[in-house]
């Protein structure tokens, strides 16, 4: 329970099953008794008229039978009621009530009873109008300046102002550009109308304009309209507030200053009669209805504001004063004055709730016992604490996670068909005269128990798409089996960094707990390479050395093998889709193959399918002990110049859209002088603006079209950079013969990012991850892991640097330092591996030297690949020889 709790004074339930809004609330002494004080009125939707009087004999007691003096069906929907005078001849006050298509005007009336039921009260209709247009709302004040009286201003649901003079009806005035009708207050001060419009604005128009305004009878613009006659209706002043408006109420400090309040969706603004804003306050609920009243301090205002949290809040100005917790959500909120109590809080809910509450606190009346003091036994509490902290030993060993279930509530299946599909599924590619494939893929989902919308994502990567890659699934029952199929192609012509696709299911428990399950599926070589012709001539080439004897080519790739050349078993050509061809060859006595192509990236997806069908062979012989390694030289000058290519596409891509933005900036500027100089009444030459304007869409155009271009370029080679990024790891690992978790720490350095944004790019994400692993586990000293990394990832100048810290990863990784996640565990770095660079330098100016040293050493592996000794059969020499 809340302690600043409204406390009820006097309370009801209207009807049943009855709806209210804002405007069907008001209090006032309708029935003109003098006694100064109000009646609660209330007007419902379903077309009761109620009038209530509250007479609690104590506090918080609900509505006795005499409370309610007047309860009226008028069969028409009440959108409002108001009280004002509203007859012509006298000053007593009426009752407005607005039905969608009517207003009727009434007076409250009673008479003095002789009996024990009291006195009567009755409901007599002084006038009616009927409405040509469903009326909105309305307000009500001295229009004009008028004396003794009060007019009526009605919104239609088109945007339609109708003004009635008591019992006549004045004018109709359409709003400009009116959409959907908003709230709507008078301002005597000023005498102009305040609403906000569908355009987010609060607009204000004059009583006199509206008045001498060409009439609104109808919408269209007659030839004498069009030649002049009559004036056009002008807004007064405008402020965007950038929202919708909930309510609108105007408030005078005194004859000289009145303030507009504004109820936004999002906040409350307060506004000088003018339309400048004197304050506003950003609110963190979403409010409900509000009302401003003087403050009894000079200057300042007071608002009651009601949210959706059952809240009512009282500020003061921007200050908030009181928070009270209220039963219902109040969509309609007064002050009044009930036996001459003064300051009552009516508040009234959407579903008839009526309440009269004053602000006060609940005091608790529970009272803290007195604690016993007690000497300290600090032995005992020595043996507590060791006995703690044994148990969080216990715990830390075991792990603070939960273990997972003996039995998965959802196992999740992938199977890559062996054959292409019958009829290729490719569509919309992008790769030359080549037939695409595609092939098959079979997911099946078995749960547990109940498991409703289950979703299931598919992954691959690019340029590989699928035909479809989202899934939904409604386990309702257990044991449910669910099988969805989806195929693969290639749809341009590059080849993608891997192989692999991932089958990603998100779930929740039954208890709300969030899961996932991963399946990972390989797809063949087959679907993005065909067999090709062995080239004698490449530009780059890998040697790789085994621990076991070599194996037949054809019978490693079955499907690749070409019939016509069987004298040349050890020898064997791949063509990629899209051109690019790569040559596989392997010797007979000396354990190792070699692949050479004339692209770089291309080498990756041989050499690593190479190893995987290497392993799975001798695994299927029984052979556990086979390894492969790695002797040559690290290929980082081919390397680099990838991550050159890929950063000259990055900053071309900057340049390009600084180029549009600017473009495009120009571009609205000469619009804007065109449409002055159109808009201009005495016509002036254009000045070539017109061709100029054709000139700069021509240029962005062709910008946007080179951002576009330069776009798939780079997508195109962060997908070369991402394999040749796996190949430099999967040639790093076998040249020092790294575990599996430091090759999985070096793919998390060198690959961090699935996407390449021009916000966050490959180079600073890689260089900061590199830095780190320098810093800590491949430190030399201490005063390397005191250095403090850039928190800031910004777009490097060049990449030179990233280029240093890959050279010095390697150098050190060679002096036999070994990755760890650890900050203390640099490795003593005694042991030279085959390969080994020169020593760590300790100075800047040895960095430097080193980093020449270590690009001669590592730019000339070309040659020193071909000078190594390869013993060759002779099926191997009419090709690499």
């Amino acid at each position: 329970m809340s302690l600043f709790k409204a406390r009820d004074w006097w309370s009801t339930v209207l009807g049943e099953k009855e709806e209210f809004d804002q405007g069907c609330l008001c209090l006032a002494d309708v029935d003109n008794s003098g006694s100064g004080q109000d009646k609660i009125i209330v007007g419902s939707f379903m077309g009761y008229l109620r009038i209530f009087n509250p007479h609690p004999v104590k506090t918080g007691d609900g509505a006795q039978a005499e409370d309610l003096l007047l309860e009226v069906d008028l069969r028409d929907p009440i959108l409002q009621v108001e009280v004002g005078k509203f007859v012509s001849g006298t000053e007593m006050l009426h009752l407005a009530v607005l039905h969608s298509r009517k207003l009727c005007v009434y007076s409250i009336s009673g008479t003095l009873g002789n009996v024990e039921h009291g006195n009567q009260y009755q409901l007599k209709l002084m006038y009616e109008h009927n409405l040509q247009r469903t009326a909105c709302n309305m307000t009500y004040g001295s229009f004009g300046g008028v004396k003794g009286r009060d007019l009526i201003c009605i919104q239609s649901m088109d945007g339609m102002l109708m003004v009635f003079e008591q019992e006549s009806y004045a004018f109709g005035r359409f709003l400009p550009g009116s959409l959907l009708p908003g709230p709507l207050a008078y301002s005597s001060r000023t005498d102009s109308f305040i609403t906000v419009s569908s355009c987010r604005q609060v607009e204000s128009y004059k009583y006199q304009v509206l008045a001498f305004a060409t009439d609104a009878d109808k919408r269209q613009e007659t030839e004498q309209q069009k030649l002049g006659s009559g004036k056009r209706l002008v807004v007064d002043w405008a402020l965007n507030i950038g929202e919708q408006a909930l309510d609108i109420c105007i408030v005078s400090f005194n004859q000289s200053a009145s303030s507009v309040f504004v109820l936004g969706e999002r906040n409350f603004f307060c506004l000088k009669d003018n339309g400048q804003i004197r304050f506003m306050k950003k609110l963190d609920c979403s409010p409900s209805c509000f009302l401003p009243y003087c403050s009894v301090s000079e200057g300042t205002i007071n608002t009651l504001i009601g949210n959706h949290k059952n809240m009512l809040h009282v500020y003061q100005d921007v200050t908030l004063k009181w928070a009270t917790q209220l039963p219902h959500i109040p969509v309609a909120v007064r002050v009044g004055c009930f036996q001459n109590l003064k300051g009552v809080i009516v508040t009234l809910s959407d579903d008839g709730r009526l309440q009269c509450s004053y602000l006060g606190t609940d005091p608790s009346l529970f009272q803290a016992p007195k604690v016993e003091s007690r000497e300290l036994n600090y032995d005992e509490l020595d043996v507590e604490l060791k006995e703690l902290q044994r148990i969080i030993k216990v715990v830390k060993s075991q792990g603070i996670w939960p273990m997972p279930e003996k039995e998965d509530d959802l196992k999740v299946y992938a199977m890559v068909s062996s054959n292409f599909d019958p009829v290729s599924q490719a569509t919309d590619v992008e790769i030359g005269t080549d037939v695409v494939p595609s092939i098959t893929v079979q997911v099946t989902l078995q749960n547990r128990i109940v498991l409703p919308k289950v979703k299931l994502s598919i992954y691959v990567q690019p340029p590989l798409v699928l035909t479809c890659d989202q899934f939904t699934f409604e386990f309702l029952a257990p044991e449910m089996i669910s099988t969805v199929s989806f195929s693969v192609y290639l749809k341009r012509s590059y080849t993608p960094s891997d192989l692999e696709g991932n089958a990603v299911v998100s779930y929740s428990k039954p208890t709300g707990t969030p899961r996932v399950v991963q399946c990972k599926f390989r797809l063949p070589l087959k679907l993005i390479c065909l067999p090709g012709q062995p080239s004698k001539t490449a530009n780059h080439k890998l040697t790789i050395d085994t621990n076991q004897s070599p194996v037949s080519l054809p019978s490693l790739f079955p499907g690749f093998a070409n019939q016509s050349d069987d004298d040349q078993i050890n020898v064997m050509g791949f063509r990629f889709l899209g051109g690019s061809r790569v040559t596989l060859l392997a010797s007979k006595t000396s354990q190792r193959y070699r692949i050479q192509s004339e692209q770089f990236e291309d080498l990756w997806l041989i050499t690593n399918e190479l190893i995987l069908r290497l392993q799975k062979y001798f695994e299927k012989q029984g052979i556990k002990d086979f390894a492969s390694s790695f002797s040559g030289s690290i290929p980082l000058q081919e390397y680099f110049e990838l991550i050159d290519h890929h950063f000259e596409l990055r900053i071309n891509g900057e340049k390009l859209e600084e180029l549009l933005s600017e473009r495009a900036v120009q571009f609205r500027a000469i619009q804007r002088r065109l449409l002055t100089r159109f808009k201009d009444k005495t016509p002036a030459p254009l000045q070539h603006l017109d061709v100029l304007l054709d000139g700069t869409y021509k240029q962005v155009i062709a910008l946007a079209d080179a951002v576009e271009e330069n776009q798939g370029n780079l997508f195109q080679a962060f997908t070369k950079l991402k394999s040749a990024t796996h190949l430099m790891i999967l040639l790093i690992g076998l040249w020092q013969k790294l575990s599996a978790d430091q090759i999985a720490i070096l793919e998390a350095a060198f690959l961090p990012l699935q996407e390449d944004m021009q916000e966050l790019g490959w180079e600073e994400t890689v260089d900061a991850a590199i830095s780190h692993l320098l810093k800590t586990c491949l430190s030399k000293s201490s005063k390397e892991q005191a250095l403090n990394l850039n928190s800031q990832l910004n777009i490097p100048k060049d990449t030179s640097r990233l280029k240093k810290h890959i050279t010095l990863l390697c150098d050190r990784l060679a002096k036999g330092g070994r990755l760890c996640l650890s900050n203390d565990a640099a490795a003593p770095q005694t042991m030279v591996m085959p390969g080994g660079c020169t020593p760590i330098p300790e100075s800047d100016l040895e960095e430097r030297s080193v980093e020449q040293d270590s690009t001669e050493l590592f730019t000339n592996h070309r040659h020193l690949i071909a000078e190594t000794p390869v013993p060759e059969v002779s099926a191997l020499q009419g090709v690499s020889e």
